[in-house]
């Protein structure tokens, strides 16, 4: 998740053989073949694939049917069963796979640092980028956040948690190497996750160009915090 100071935008931080006694087989001895187009079987994560095929920007993964889904990865619908007991495991699985891909991407925006581009701009770049693209992650964490199951809510609440953990951990290390001490840095992790992802729906609602506006406001906003943070004090026990 992203993370800036003042500072840092100046001084980025660091099968069987075959032979002539094979004729002797018999029609009843030869192996079912499966149906034309469709495969034996397949991957749990080629399920996940086709799901997230299906879903767009505008469709909620709840809606998708079990034999949709087995119909995109090209297999019957009984073999569906083998890797999920339902959509809605599938459909949880998808949403902890896109919040994973999702830190990792952010997490290596970093090797992007530059003198011109600090922590929170390179963060928020990679994060709008995400946003256009047709890889489909960040839309479905956006979306089924506000309109899913409360189930699929949950699942990415989750996810959430785990950005705010890690840029907790980035937040205290970045402010000490600039010398500064960071109130309560958990709840600063989580006001900036917070921030971020509901500006990320509203600009998933907007038009491509109205989203270098938004980027700017955010990262405005995510300093705002972090300097909070550096003069906040605690509150006297009353």
């Amino acid at each position: 998740m992203p993370v800036d100071s003042p500072s840092l935008d100046s001084q980025p931080v660091d099968t069987s053989r075959s032979d002539s006694t094979d004729c002797a087989i018999t029609v009843a001895d030869t192996p079912m073949r499966p149906a034309l187009g469709r495969r034996a079987s397949t991957s749990r994560e080629e399920l996940i694939s086709a799901a997230l095929a299906l879903i767009g920007p505008e469709r909620s993964i709840g809606s998708l049917s079990l034999r949709e889904i087995s119909r995109e990865a090209g297999i019957a619908p009984n073999s569906f069963y083998r890797h999920f007991k339902d959509v809605d495991e599938l459909a949880i699985a998808l949403i902890e796979q896109a919040g994973h891909a999702l830190r990792t991407l952010i997490g290596e925006a970093r090797d992007r640092i530059t003198p011109q581009h600090s922590v929170a701009r390179t963060s928020m770049m990679v994060f709008m980028e995400q946003l256009q693209s047709d890889q489909g992650y960040l839309h479905l964490l956006l979306r089924e956040g506000k309109v899913g199951s409360v189930a699929f809510k949950q699942a990415v609440d989750q996810q959430l948690v785990s950005f705010e953990q890690e840029l907790c951990v980035d937040l205290i290390q970045l402010e000490a190497a600039q010398g500064h001490n960071v109130y309560a840095p958990e709840l600063a992790a989580k006001a900036i996750t917070r921030l971020v992802f509901s500006m990320g729906a509203i600009a998933m609602d907007q038009p491509r160009d109205q989203h270098a506006v938004t980027m700017e406001q955010t990262i405005s906003m995510i300093r705002m915090i972090i300097a909070g943070a550096r003069i906040m004090k605690p509150s006297p026990k009353v």
